[in-house]
C-alpha cells in the first residue's frame, strides 16, 4: 500500500513538473522587418533593435508538451485530462502530441526538430508581465526585436526574434495558425496576450518555411493557448521597484462551462494589465547621458548640444542666449542633458478578451470557434522637440536664420539658430492598439485514421499614435515674424517681416532670444495623429493520418502523411499625419504607406519509422516536409526539409535537420513611403569621431576638407545621431536561406529524471533584405572605402551640417550564422516530500558572419556589440533555475547570464585612443527568486526580479547609457511582486 501511494505521488509530481497544474490543466490546440521611426532629441535614438534573453527548458525526452486534442477526442473535463495523462505515465505508454516542427503527432521525443517548450509555471515564475517580458530571458531569442525598455519609435509594441536573425524573420502562431500582428511595427506585438491564459509556449528553431510558409526564416514561436476547460480562476497580481517606481498590476480569469454530457464546451477568459514606465533620470547609471565617441575620454560629453535656452552661431561666435534678450558665450556645460525628461521604459495597459467554444456532433463533424481580442495603450515621454530648421519634403528654410538686422539681434549678425522648444512641453507619445483575431472551422474524423481541420481566419488590427510637442516650423516662423525671400525655395535666406504674424489670427509675435509666451507656444505647437491598418484573411485546410501503413519488414513502424492547402491573403496600411508628411511639422517626416499581397500554398509531409525496437535501432525515423507557395507579387516558391531521428538504444538519440526558407519582402520594405528617422550614428567630421579612424584619420580629415569642413573643429549638431531617409524598394527580391542542425539527446535509465540535449546549428540567407547603417554608408564614403556611397550624403550648404543619409530597403549581401545549444534538465525525489529540479539553458554563438553587399567583405560580429543601436550578439548565454519544492511549497533560483561583448561601430571593432576609454561589455549575471504555496484552491506566489539589484553595464549609446534591447530587464532594478489566484 504505501509502494503505491509513494507511486502515486512520483506519478503526480511527474505531471506537475510537466506543467499540468491547476491553473494550466486545459488541451493545448495543437499544429502547430519592422517599419521604425526613431525620432530625435535631436537626442538620440535607438533606430532598431530589440530583445533580451534567457531560457526555459527545452523538451526532454519522454516529456509531453500540452496534449493536443485529434479531431476525433471527444471533450473532457480538466480533471478527467489530468487522470489520462497520469495514466499513460503509469502504464508505461507513450502519449502521442503534436509538437510544433511536424504535422504529424508524435511519440515522446521522437522529432528531430529542436523545440523548445516552455510552461505556463515557468513563465509566471519569473514574474513576468508579458509574454515580451519573458521570452527575452531565452538564449536563443536575439536582441534585435523590439522590447519594452525601448522607447523611441517602438508604439509600444514587443516583438521576439531567434538568433539574431530579426523579426521580420520569425512566424508567430497562436494555437498552431497565424494570427494578427501590429500594423505599426509589422510584427506579432507580444504584449497582446495574456500571460494567465498561456498553457505552453513551443520555440522551433531552425526555421519552418516548408510546414508553415514564408516569414519562418529564423524559426517558429507557437503560442498555446488553454481551452477546453470546465473549472474557473481568478487571479490577481502586484509588483513595484524597491525604489516605489514601475508599479505593475493584473487581474486575470477564466471560466469554462460543458454541456450536452461534455460534447460541447465554453470558455471565457479575460485579463487587464497595467505597468507603469519608469523615468530616465531615476536611475542614477542612466542619466546624464553620455553621447561623444567612447574611444576616447580626452573630452567627454553629456547631453545634447542644443539647450533650452537656444544657441546661436554666427561667423565670429557661438552663443547662448540669456533668456532676457541677451547673449553669452557658449560653453559645455551649456549642454541639455535630455535624460532628465524622457521615459526610460513605456507605460503599458492592456486588455484582453478570449472567447473558445466547440460542439462534437460526431467523430466526423466538431465545429470550433476561437476569438482573441486586445486593447493596448501605451505612452513615453520624450525631450521637448529641437528646432534647427526644415526636414524632408519640407520646402521651409532648411536653415532657420536670424538675419542681423532682426529687432533685439545682440549678435549684430546672421546668426543660426538651435534650440530646444521647451515652451511647448516634452514630447508625449501615446498610441491605442486594438487587435482580434478570429477563427472558425470544423475538425474530425475522415476514415481509416484521417482527420482533417477545415478554419477560416480574420484578423485585424488597427493602430492610432499621437505625439504630442511636435511644433509647427511654419507658424513658428510666423511667431518670430520672419518669412522667406523666395517661397517654396529651402535654401532662401529669411527676413524679418512682423506683418507675416500680425496677418494671422491667434499669432503673437515674439523674439527668438527669449522664451515664447504661453499663446505663442499654443499658436506654434503641434499635435500629430498617425493611423495604421492591418488585415488578415487565412483559408487553411489540413489533412493527416499518422498510420497509413505500417513498413512490410520485421522492426518496421509506420508510415504518416500531412497535407494541406492554405490561401492567405494580407494588407498593411500607414496614414501618416498630412502635416507630418508634407514636412510642416518639426518631428521625424513620413509618407503614407499601403499594399498587400495574397498567396496559395500547399504542403505535404511525409514521416516514416522505419525500424522500432530493433538492434540498434531503437528508433530510427525520418521525415520530409515541402511546401509549394504560389504569390501574386514574385510567382512560385519551393521550400523543403528532411530529418532524420536514430535512437541506437534506448539511452541515447541523434538527429539531424537539413532545410531551406523563403522570406518575400514585407509592405513597408516593398512600398514604405520615404520617412525621415534618425539614426544612432556619428558625423565622421564631427572633431572626435574623425579622430577615431586610427590610421584613416587623414583621410576622413581630407574628404571632410573637400567639402569645406574643418575636422578638428566641427561639431555635428545632432548629438550622436544622423538624420537619415529610409524608404522601400519595389525592386528587391525575396530572401531565401538553408538551416540544418545536428544534435543528441541522452535520458540515460541509470539516472532517471535526467534528459540533456546538444545541438549544433547553422543559418545561411541570400538576398537579405535590410537596409544599411548610417554609420556604415558615412564611413565607407569618407574613409575611400567606397566613395559611390558619398552621393547618398547630403549636407547643408551653409552650415556644413548633415541635411540626410539615404539608406533604403536592399538586397544588401548575406548573413552566415552557427552556434551550439546545450540543455539539461534533472528531477529527483529526494524524500517522500521534496523534489529538486535542476534546468540549465545554455548557448555559445560560433560565428555571425554579414556581408553588406553583393560580393563585399564579410564582418564577423560574433561577440560585439553594434553599440550606437543597442543590439548584440554575445558569444555566451546561459539561463539556469533550481526548484525545490516541498509538500505545498516551492522555492525557485533562476540565473540570467550574458556574455562580454567588444563595441563595433558596424565595420571595425573600437580600439582605445591614447589608452584611454571604454570599448567593450563585461559578462553580466542576474538572479532571481520566487516562492509559492498551494492551500486548498488557492495559489499563492511572490518574487523578486534582479535580486541582487544589478545595474546594466554602461554602453556609449548615446540614449540611456546602456543597451535596452539586450539589459531592459535590468532596467527597473530590484522589483518585488506578490500573486494570488483561486480555482474554483
Amino acid at each position: 500500500m504505501i509502494l503505491h501511494r509513494r507511486r502515486e505521488l512520483l506519478l503526480c509530481a511527474s505531471v506537475l513538473s510537466m506543467g499540468l497544474d491547476a491553473t494550466a490543466s486545459a488541451n493545448a490546440q495543437t499544429a502547430t522587418s519592422t517599419h521604425h521611426r526613431a525620432s530625435s532629441h535631436r537626442t538620440s535614438s535607438h533606430a532598431k533593435t530589440a530583445a533580451k534573453t534567457t531560457a526555459a527548458t527545452q523538451a526532454p525526452v519522454g516529456t509531453t508538451a500540452s496534449v493536443a486534442s485529434t479531431p476525433a477526442t471527444p471533450t473532457l473535463s480538466a480533471q478527467v485530462n489530468r487522470r489520462r495523462a497520469v495514466a499513460s505515465i503509469d502504464a508505461g505508454r507513450s502519449e502521442s502530441v503534436v509538437v510544433t516542427g511536424s504535422a504529424l503527432s508524435t511519440s515522446n521525443n521522437q522529432n528531430a526538430n529542436p523545440v523548445q517548450i516552455v510552461t505556463s509555471k515557468q513563465i509566471e515564475q519569473t514574474g513576468a508581465t508579458t509574454l515580451g517580458d519573458y521570452l527575452q530571458r531565452l538564449p536563443s531569442i536575439g536582441s534585435s526585436g523590439t522590447t519594452n525598455s525601448q522607447t523611441n519609435g517602438t508604439g509600444g509594441a514587443s516583438c521576439t526574434d531567434i538568433r539574431n536573425l530579426g523579426q521580420n524573420r520569425v512566424l508567430v502562431l497562436v494555437d498552431g495558425k497565424r494570427a494578427a500582428i501590429n500594423g505599426n511595427n509589422s510584427c506579432f506585438d507580444m504584449n497582446t496576450i495574456n500571460v494567465h491564459q498561456i498553457a505552453s509556449v513551443e520555440i522551433l528553431k531552425d526555421g519552418g518555411s516548408e510546414l508553415y510558409g514564408a516569414d519562418a526564416v529564423s524559426g517558429v514561436i507557437n503560442i498555446k493557448l488553454k481551452h477546453n476547460l470546465s473549472d474557473g480562476n481568478i487571479t490577481v497580481r502586484g509588483g513595484i521597484t524597491d525604489v516605489g517606481d514601475g508599479q505593475t498590476g493584473m487581474l486575470s480569469g477564466y471560466k469554462g462551462w460543458n454541456f450536452d454530457h461534455g460534447r460541447g464546451n465554453v470558455t471565457v477568459s479575460g485579463s487587464y494589465m497595467t505597468q507603469s514606465g519608469i523615468k530616465q533620470n531615476s536611475r542614477s547609471w542612466a542619466n546624464p547621458v553620455q553621447i561623444n565617441d567612447p574611444a576616447s575620454a580626452s573630452s567627454i560629453s553629456y547631453g545634447s548640444s542644443i539647450p533650452t535656452a537656444g544657441r546661436f552661431i554666427t561667423d565670429s561666435g557661438d552663443y547662448l542666449a540669456t533668456g532676457t534678450g541677451g547673449v553669452r558665450n557658449f560653453t559645455k556645460s551649456d549642454r541639455y542633458n535630455y535624460g532628465n525628461d524622457q521615459n526610460l521604459t513605456n507605460s503599458l495597459t492592456n486588455a484582453t478578451l478570449g472567447f473558445d467554444a466547440h460542439y462534437d456532433i460526431n467523430e466526423h463533424f466538431t465545429p470550433y470557434l476561437n476569438f482573441n481580442y486586445s486593447h493596448r495603450n501605451s505612452s513615453t515621454t520624450m525631450a521637448a522637440m529641437p528646432v534647427s530648421g526644415s526636414i524632408y519634403p519640407s520646402t521651409l528654410p532648411t536653415t532657420l536664420y536670424i538675419p542681423a538686422d532682426y529687432p533685439g539681434n545682440p549678435t549684430g549678425e546672421d546668426a543660426v539658430m538651435y534650440k530646444r522648444m521647451s515652451e511647448w512641453g516634452n514630447r508625449r507619445s501615446e498610441t491605442a492598439s486594438d487587435t482580434y483575431t478570429g477563427i472558425a472551422g470544423v475538425k474530425g474524423a475522415i476514415t481509416h485514421g484521417w482527420n482533417y481541420d477545415l478554419s477560416y481566419s480574420y484578423g485585424w488590427n488597427q493602430v492610432m499614435s499621437q505625439t504630442s510637442g511636435v511644433g509647427n516650423y511654419a507658424k513658428l516662423l510666423q511667431t518670430y515674424g520672419l518669412e522667406q525671400v523666395e517661397p517654396g525655395n529651402s535654401d532662401s535666406a529669411l527676413v524679418y517681416n512682423p506683418s507675416v504674424c500680425n496677418a494671422a489670427s491667434g499669432c503673437v509675435l515674439s523674439n527668438p532670444f527669449t522664451k515664447l509666451s504661453s499663446a505663442a507656444a499654443a499658436y506654434s505647437n503641434y499635435t500629430s495623429h498617425d493611423h495604421y491598418y492591418y488585415q488578415l484573411r487565412d483559408l487553411n485546410l489540413r489533412i493527416n493520418n499518422n498510420h497509413v501503413v505500417h513498413m512490410p519488414w520485421k522492426n518496421g513502424g509506420d508510415l504518416g502523411i500531412a497535407l494541406g492547402m492554405e490561401h492567405r491573403g494580407e494588407q498593411l496600411a500607414y496614414h501618416p499625419d498630412a502635416l507630418v508628411e508634407s514636412g510642416q511639422t518639426l518631428t521625424n517626416s513620413a509618407s503614407y504607406t499601403g499594399g498587400g499581397f495574397n498567396v496559395t500554398e500547399g504542403y505535404l509531409e511525409g514521416k516514416a519509422t522505419l525500424l522500432h525496437n530493433a538492434f540498434l535501432a531503437k528508433d530510427l525515423t525520418i521525415d520530409a516536409q515541402g511546401r509549394y507557395s504560389e504569390y501574386n507579387t514574385f510567382g512560385s516558391a519551393k521550400n523543403w526539409k528532411a530529418s532524420i531521428n536514430w535512437a541506437p538504444i534506448q539511452d541515447i538519440r541523434f538527429r539531424a535537420t537539413l532545410g531551406t526558407s523563403y522570406r518575400q519582402p514585407n509592405v513597408y520594405e516593398l512600398y514604405g513611403g520615404q520617412s525621415l528617422g534618425y539614426a544612432s550614428a556619428t558625423d565622421p567630421c564631427d572633431s572626435v569621431q574623425a579622430a577615431s579612424y586610427g590610421a584613416k584619420s587623414a583621410t576622413v580629415a581630407a574628404t571632410c576638407a573637400k567639402q569645406g569642413i574643418n575636422s578638428s573643429s566641427f561639431t555635428s549638431a545632432y548629438s550622436g545621431q544622423t538624420p537619415t531617409l529610409y524608404g522601400g524598394n519595389s525592386k528587391l527580391k525575396p530572401e531565401t536561406g538553408r538551416t540544418y542542425t545536428i544534435g543528441t539527446v541522452i535520458t540515460p535509465r541509470w539516472i532517471p529524471g535526467l534528459s540533456a540535449s546538444v545541438e549544433y546549428w547553422h543559418y545561411t540567407l541570400k538576398n537579405m533584405i535590410t537596409y544599411l547603417s548610417s554609420q556604415y554608408i558615412m564611413d565607407q564614403c569618407y574613409t575611400g572605402a567606397n566613395t559611390n556611397y558619398c552621393s547618398a550624403i547630403t549636407r547643408v550648404a551653409s552650415t556644413g551640417q548633415i541635411n540626410s543619409v539615404t539608406s533604403t530597403y536592399a538586397n544588401i549581401g548575406g548573413l552566415k550564422t552557427s552556434g551550439i545549444d546545450f540543455d539539461l534538465d534533472y528531477r529527483i525525489r529526494v524524500t517522500a516530500h521534496d523534489v529538486l529540479t535542476l534546468s540549465n539553458n545554455f548557448q555559445q554563438l560560433v560565428s555571425y558572419l554579414q556581408q553588406n553587399e553583393v560580393g563585399g567583405q564579410w564582418y564577423n560580429y560574433a561577440g560585439r556589440m553594434m553599440y550606437q543601436s543597442g543590439y548584440g550578439m554575445p558569444r555566451v548565454r546561459d539561463y539556469a533555475t533550481v526548484g525545490w519544492q516541498h509538500g505545498p511549497v516551492g522555492v525557485t533560483y533562476m540565473m540570467n547570464y550574458i556574455g562580454g561583448m567588444r563595441w563595433n561601430d558596424g565595420t571595425t571593432d573600437l580600439t582605445r585612443a591614447n589608452g584611454y576609454g571604454r570599448t567593450s561589455t563585461p559578462g553580466i549575471f542576474s538572479h532571481d527568486v520566487t516562492v509559492t504555496y498551494r492551500w486548498k484552491t488557492w495559489n499563492f506566489q511572490g518574487g523578486v526580479t534582479n535580486i541582487l539589484d544589478k545595474k546594466p553595464p554602461f554602453v556609449a549609446s548615446g540614449t540611456d547609457n546602456s543597451a535596452s534591447a539586450l539589459y531592459g530587464n535590468l532596467y527597473m532594478g530590484r522589483y518585488v511582486f506578490l500573486q494570488a489566484g483561486v480555482n474554483f
